[in-house]
C-alpha cells in the first residue's frame, strides 16, 4: 500500500490543492486525484480548489467541479497537494493546507523541500501525473482518470519531448493509452491548437527576440500594453519560451511578461547546458533542470542582466570541461 493509499484508507473529508496558474500537469494531477477519491471512497466529502484553469482542459471529468474562490469549510482531515513545489504556492488556498489534519504532496520538483507531513517527491519523474500515478491502484484507474494523467505528462514533457522523458514516462503513457482515451484529440486540442490571438501574440513575441551571448541565448518580453492591445491575458502565452528554445543554435531562452510595472514573470528553458532551476532557485522561483521560472523586478535590461551573469558562469564552466 503506498503512502496516499495509506492515508485515503483512514477516510474523512479530503480537500485538494495545486499551484497557483494551474497548467496541464496541475490540472491533471489535481483533476485525476479527485475522481480517484471519489471513486475510492464513495459519499466521500471531497473539495478540489483551484484558481481558474483553462478552458482547453474542460474535457477532463470533474473540471466544473473545481473551486475557484474561498468558501466556509470545516477543517479538512486530508489535504493532498499535487505539483506545488513550496508551501506559498498554493495561494491562497492555503489556508485549508493550514489547517487540516494530515497533508501530503506529490510532486515532482527539483526544489521542493517537503513542506507537508508525508511527503512523496520524484525529481526524475516528468511529471506530477507520473508520480501520482505510481501512487494509486492500477484497478482503479479508468478512462476518465487516464485521460487527466496523461493530460498532465503531455503537457510537462512537450508531448514527450522534453529530457524528462524516461522509458518508464513512455510505459505509463502506453498503459493510459490502452484504457481508450482519445490520445491524438488531447494532444492537438490542448497542446498544438492555438486561437488567432494567441498566434498573433506568438508572431509578435519571435519578431521582437533579441539573441545575444554569441546566439547561444535569446528571450522575448511582453508588456501589459502588448497584452491588451492583442486582448490576451497570461494563459495565452503559453508554448512561447518553447518555441524560442526550438531556435537552432539556442542553449538558453528567456521569456517575460509584465504583470506590473518593472514586475516580470519570467520563464526560462534551456537545452543540454545549462541547470535553470538553480538560476529561477536564485531568484526565488524553481522548476526542473531544463524548465524553471521566478518573478522578477527592474527594467527588462536589468532582468536580462541579471539572469545572463548566472547563464554565462554555467555555459563557461561547460566550455572549460570540453
Amino acid at each position: 500500500m503506498t503512502k496516499l493509499e495509506e492515508m485515503l484508507e483512514h477516510g474523512g473529508s479530503v480537500v485538494i490543492l495545486g499551484h497557483v496558474n494551474p497548467d496541464g500537469d496541475c490540472a491533471g494531477s489535481c483533476l485525476a486525484m479527485y475522481n480517484y477519491a471519489k471513486k475510492k471512497n464513495p459519499g466521500t466529502y471531497v473539495r478540489l480548489y483551484l484558481q481558474p484553469v483553462p478552458g482547453k482542459f474542460s474535457y477532463l471529468k470533474g473540471y466544473d467541479e473545481i473551486q475557484s474562490e474561498m468558501q466556509e469549510e470545516n477543517p479538512f482531515d486530508l489535504c493532498i497537494c499535487l505539483d506545488c513545489s513550496d508551501r506559498e504556492r498554493l495561494g491562497q488556498f492555503g489556508e485549508y493546507f493550514d489547517k487540516a489534519g494530515q497533508s501530503i504532496c506529490i510532486d515532482h520538483h527539483i526544489t521542493n523541500q517537503g513542506y507537508a507531513q508525508a511527503n512523496v517527491i520524484d525529481a526524475q519523474a516528468s511529471s506530477s501525473c507520473e508520480v501520482l500515478y505510481g501512487q494509486l491502484r492500477p484497478d482503479m484507474i479508468d478512462k476518465d482518470i487516464a485521460a487527466c494523467l496523461y493530460t498532465g505528462m503531455v503537457h510537462d514533457t512537450g508531448v514527450f519531448r522534453y529530457s524528462c522523458t524516461s522509458a518508464r514516462t513512455m510505459e505509463i503513457a502506453g498503459r493510459l493509452m490502452a484504457m481508450g482515451i482519445d490520445f491524438t484529440k488531447i494532444i492537438d486540442d490542448t497542446f498544438f491548437r492555438k486561437t488567432y490571438l494567441q498566434s498573433q501574440i506568438l508572431g509578435r513575441a519571435l519578431m521582437e527576440s533579441i539573441r545575444f551571448m554569441d546566439g547561444r541565448c535569446i528571450f522575448t518580453v511582453i508588456k501589459k500594453q502588448d497584452m491588451a492591445f492583442y486582448g490576451v491575458d497570461n494563459k495565452d502565452l503559453d508554448g512561447i519560451v518553447d518555441q524560442l528554445r526550438t531556435i537552432e543554435g539556442v542553449e538558453c531562452a528567456i521569456f517575460m511578461y509584465e504583470t506590473d510595472p518593472h514586475i516580470y514573470k519570467v520563464s526560462m528553458r534551456s537545452n543540454d547546458l545549462v541547470n535553470v532551476s538553480k538560476i529561477a532557485a536564485y531568484f526565488g522561483g524553481g522548476g526542473h533542470v531544463r524548465a524553471a521560472g521566478c518573478t522578477m523586478s527592474g527594467s527588462v535590461h536589468d532582468v536580462v542582466n541579471n539572469l545572463s551573469e548566472h547563464i554565462e558562469k554555467q555555459l563557461s564552466l561547460e566550455d572549460a570541461n570540453v
